[in-house]
């Protein structure tokens, strides 16, 4: 087999690009259609993009995983089987040394890419088709995981060659994946340490399905067997691409070009999404490399490079202990800011108590500090531990010894103040808040009530949230609006600055003028969401005081709500600290509790459902506001009860509007809607 022509190699490339676009497209409009129930696109040009992709699938031979063209069902497994390598997958050997790069090249060209930080996956394609998935393992046995690997985000489930090929990578999970995977766990789950840790449970899971969720990618670095007959790896990189892979990037270098390649790559680290911990430098010769056997641990052919940590000295001021939702207290190493790799550090994560005990860390203690990956910022060592008396350099008071000034983790929660628990799990001593209402704990509480349909506070994303809880700044939901106080300490925080600040409590002071039905949904009460809370604020005149006092029998007078959904809200209301609660809300907000009457409103006894895109209101929840302020309800789905169905596209195709028309509801424009209101 020989290798394509550039001209053709570029078309398959251009079509593989043109493929992923149209897969993203796609799956996006499917999800907007049905989970949310918009239409991103008509079903016409739906139709044209799928046929293009079904066309583009059968000319390159080329299928993805993430395809919509095909439905890979999830597999459930009880347990992992196992199966040997045909040859020992080695680890390499490693170098920090720029310059040892080219020594090691010597006359020689070589590719040098990235070395992912994720798990090493064996790829075998049978007849153009993925067959078999098998991790590295030990480097002899491996297991297999082919149900997950048919469900990575990026894999090609066919290829275009028809002979046998196996295909090394990297299965990867990106940091904003990994962000957002943290952010959306449930309310006391342990968050996920690291991108790898991740992959790596994700990939080993039993149950495919879990795996489809975490959007696991691939990255080719070499392939194993099969493909174009070539002795240049970078043929073979360029065939695999041809072949619908997505591969690690790669350069060609020489001992004359290496270090100045090693510098390019480090100068991306900042704005590259996919975890690394350094890069490889491979022969480009194959039959060369080869020929160079192997040792007893690394094979001969390729070298690692780690990156060299710049190392600083500094001293400690404090280690601050930062609890998290899940009730963990992190210690947080503060320190003279130093630059770092380009950029200026004063923190650093300390893991656990274990590590500030092994570190011996006391206030004013000089201390060696890095980015591994050139990332996170780590105390490397602490250059005054063993120090007994007060007199050594960098003391903070020159009458107390560093036994006295060693940090220990604090008996008190610094948020709630409840005394806090030291655990110890196979020999890792880690601090902990038992207490379950801790306000560290409640982020979600604090999410919801900053939402759009509850107080809309732009600028206080779950993460923002999670800092100023971690600063103490916030321990009720009435403290979002008494940030002033933290001014500097907001100005100070990193992502943070004087604007940003300022957009917050601008945002605070705008939020703070608000409806009841607004503050009820925000409050987070079981069962009660944004249309129920509309529903209570109706029936009550729009009264706060008459809302929170309801008797159960009013609340069940309310249409939509039973008895068990009165006997919460009655309970919450009923309950001391939410009462406490709720006044120190009504201390800083403004609430807007005018009140037009039913009767006097255009849309009442009226139900409409609402479909497709919208042009005179900003989203979905703005028109339904609008008809439900106007004494109209909105439904989700079209039936013998609705009275109008608003759609800007009349002539759609979709399966509301086919609805409709089978009940023969009126189909209306956004127009034809703001012409029914005054």
């Amino acid at each position: 087999m020989s290798v394509s022509g550039n001209r053709e190699d570029m078309n398959v490339n251009e079509n593989r690009e043109r493929m992923k676009e149209l897969v993203d497209v796609l799956n996006r409009a499917s999800e907007e259609y049905y989970q949310h129930d918009r239409e991103m696109m008509s079903n016409a040009e739906y139709d044209r993009l799928y046929d293009e992709l079904v066309a583009l699938e059968k000319e390159t031979g080329i299928v993805l995983s993430a395809s919509p063209t095909i439905n890979v069902g999830y597999e459930v497994v009880s347990s992992l089987p196992k199966q040997r390598h045909p040859a020992p997958m080695l680890s390499l050997d490693k170098t920090k040394d720029p310059a040892a790069l080219a020594a090691w090249l010597g006359d020689k060209e070589g590719l040098l890419s990235w070395k992912l930080d994720g798990l090493t996956i064996v790829l075998t394609y049978e007849e153009g088709e993925l067959s078999r998935a098998v991790t590295r393992g030990d480097g002899v046995t491996g297991e297999v995981i082919t149900p997950n690997a048919k469900v990575f985000d990026n894999v090609p489930l066919t290829i275009p060659e028809k002979g046998e090929v196996v295909v090394r990578g990297e299965a990867v999970i990106s940091y904003p994946d990994f962000e957002e995977i943290n952010r959306t766990l449930e309310e006391g789950a342990a968050l996920y340490k690291n991108p790898r840790n991740l992959c790596s449970g994700t990939v080993r899971q039993l149950n495919s399905e879990i795996t489809a969720g975490r959007h696991v990618r691939f990255f080719a670095f070499s392939l194993a067997s099969g493909g174009p007959e070539t002795n240049l790896r970078r043929e073979q990189m360029d065939w695999l691409k041809g072949q619908g892979f997505e591969c690690v990037d790669f350069v060609p270098v020489s001992a004359a070009t290496v270090e100045e390649a090693v510098a390019d790559f480090a100068a991306r680290i900042p704005d590259y999404e996919i975890p690394s911990d350094g890069l490889v430098l491979i022969y480009d010769d194959i039959a060369y490399g080869k020929s160079l056997g192997i040792t007893a641990k690394f094979p001969r052919d390729a070298i690692a490079f780690k990156w060299q940590d710049e190392m600083a000295e500094t001293a400690l001021r404090t280690v601050l202990w930062n609890p998290s939702r899940t009730g963990l207290i992190n210690p947080i190493a503060v320190f003279d800011p130093v630059e770092l790799e380009g950029t200026t550090v004063s923190r650093a994560s300390v893991h656990n108590v274990s590590i500030v005990e092994e570190l011996q860390l006391a206030e004013g203690d000089r201390i060696l500090v890095y980015k591994a990956n050139m990332i996170i910022p780590q105390i490397e060592k602490n250059l005054s531990a063993g120090e007994d008396a007060a007199e050594g350099e960098g003391s903070a008071d020159a009458g107390t010894s560093r036994t006295e000034r060693m940090i220990r983790p604090p008996q008190a929660c610094p948020v709630c103040g409840s005394a806090t628990v030291v655990r110890d799990e196979n020999g890792i001593r880690t601090l902990h808040c038992p207490n379950p209402m801790c306000p560290a704990k409640q982020i979600k509480s604090f999410t919801h009530f900053v939402s759009r349909n509850a107080l809309n506070i732009e600028g206080l994303s779950e993460a923002t949230l999670e800092k100023f809880v971690d600063e103490g700044m916030l321990k009720s939901l009435a403290d979002i609006f008494r940030l002033e106080r933290f001014r500097d300490a907001i100005v100070e925080m990193d992502g943070f600055g004087q604007k940003s600040y300022e957009n917050i409590i601008a945002a605070a002071q705008k939020a703070s003028h608000t409806t009841p039905d607004r503050l009820l949904y925000g409050l987070g009460i079981p069962g009660i969401g944004s249309a129920t809370a509309r529903l209570i604020a109706s029936a009550a005149r729009n009264k706060w005081e008459t809302m929170q006092n309801m008797t159960l029998e009013e609340l069940t007078g309310i249409e939509g709500i039973g008895e068990i959904m009165a006997e919460d809200y009655r309970t919450w209301f009923a309950d001391g600290k939410h009462q406490e609660q709720v006044a120190d809300l009504l201390s800083v907000l403004t609430l807007d509790e005018s009140f037009e009457d039913a009767a006097e409103q255009p849309l009442a006894g009226k139900t409409f459902v609402i479909t497709g895109s919208l042009e005179h209101f900003a989203n979905r929840d703005e028109a339904k506001a609008q008809v439900e302020r106007l004494g109209g309800k909105v439904a989700g789905s079209v039936s013998k009860k609705t009275d109008y169905l608003i759609n800007n596209d009349i002539h759609s195709g979709s399966s509301k509007n086919k609805k409709a028309i089978e009940l023969g509801i009126p189909i209306i424009t956004e127009e034809e809607f703001l012409e029914m209101i005054p």
